[in-house]
């Protein structure tokens, strides 16, 4: 049986159920439905996730520390409290200007 790391109705806060790992980045998946999935990073800094695209809207809420998020070559500074979309099939990367941790939201459409 998987061992579930957040359970419904238990209160947690996402800023201290991850940690840092030197030079890496860390997740952790919250949720994981057919309709979409909540995953918790947490990104040393200098560490990124190269540019890339994905069929849906994703949503990034820092948590804490800063990012670099760059959509379609536009590049946005994020601070802690700040969150952007990332449209659905544009390009988009993630740079840790320093350490920071992230929610990534991401709800999947059924195509028409």
């Amino acid at each position: 049986m998987e061992k579930k790391l957040f359970y419904p109705g238990k209160p947690f806060d996402f800023r201290k159920e991850v940690e840092y790992s030197e030079e890496g980045i860390v997740s952790k998946r919250v949720l994981d439905k057919k309709t979409g999935n909540v995953s918790l990073f947490a990104f040393d800094k200098g560490q990124r996730l190269s540019e890339h695209t994905a069929p849906f809207d994703a949503m990034v809420q820092v948590l804490e520390g800063k990012a670099e998020i760059i959509i379609d070559k536009v590049p946005n500074l994020l601070s802690e409290g700040e969150s952007i979309i990332m449209p659905a099939n544009i390009p988009h990367a993630v740079v840790a200007a320093e350490k920071f941790k992230m929610l990534l939201t991401m709800i999947k459409e059924a195509a028409d």
